[in-house]
């Protein structure tokens, strides 16, 4: 018996790969987080499996459905959105199944950073403008931010920034990043990334608080800021160019 945390992916039922939907449709027991998580990806359960939607349970609750799964001997497909990796609070769940002997393992997905990027037709690294891109968040209920990880430290850095579950305090973040980036950066705010009502916002730093605000987004959506989001003024990468060298491209002996 194992618990497999499955990332769904983004949103779009597509987007799964195919060995979290080969988990998924072998899995007697399948609890999932409903609020984020396409229903037809939970459809493909088999016939007549236990499906739990999550959403309204606490820790506690999800560990007995587990462990009384364990005890039966049956599989678990743990279906959470995007990446488990990223704001998935699954190191707790890990943690008690440790603590009480039952074997889990991770099945990565597509996280909604990528999805939006995606959207957007954008990359996030581009050569002279930034080759580092993080991943963070704002201060919310359930988790502050721990010290030395505010905002506006970050953005020090100058890298490309993908800030979660931050877009109600939209004002809060442009506030912080104008100082460091500039009050034309490019941002963009990509609501429900690859679900069939994803809905894009693009602007600059000084104008996409307003822009957010008239459209009412204020919640499921990820903010995208930096340079990289122009999508021009950059130089283009050695990789293929034709004098520069790797194992698979040797230069040519001279005869």
């Amino acid at each position: 018996m194992t618990v497999y945390f499955i990332g769904a992916g983004p949103g779009a039922a597509d987007l799964v790969t195919v060995r979290a939907l080969h988990l998924i449709k072998r899995c007697p027991v399948c609890l999932y987080a409903g609020s984020l998580v396409p229903e037809e990806i939970i459809a493909s359960a088999p016939e007549g499996a236990l499906v739990r939607d999550t959403a309204s349970m606490t820790l506690e609750e999800i560990l007995d459905e587990m462990i009384r799964a364990h005890e039966q001997g049956h599989d678990v497909a743990r279906v959470h959105s995007g990446d488990p990796s990223i704001y998935g609070a699954i190191g707790e769940q890990m943690r008690a199944l440790e603590r009480e002997g039952i074997p889990f393992e991770i099945v990565p997905g597509v996280p909604a950073f990528a999805a939006a990027a995606a959207a957007l037709k954008r990359e996030l690294t581009l050569p002279g403008v930034s080759q580092t891109i993080i991943l963070t968040r704002t201060s919310g209920k359930a988790s502050p931010m721990p010290p030395g990880e505010e905002l506006e430290r970050l953005a020090r850095s100058g890298a490309t920034l993908a800030i979660h579950l931050s877009v109600r305090r939209i004002r809060e973040v442009t506030r912080a990043l104008i100082p460091h980036y500039g009050p034309a950066c490019p941002v963009a705010v990509v609501f429900r990334a690859s679900w069939p009502d994803e809905e894009i916002i693009t602007g600059t730093l000084e104008d996409i608080a307003r822009k957010v605000r008239i459209r009412k987004i204020t919640k499921t959506a990820l903010i995208l800021a930096g340079g990289v989001l122009a999508g021009e003024g950059f130089a283009q990468s050695s990789l293929y160019n034709p004098d520069f060298h790797h194992i698979y491209r040797l230069p040519e002996r001279k005869k």
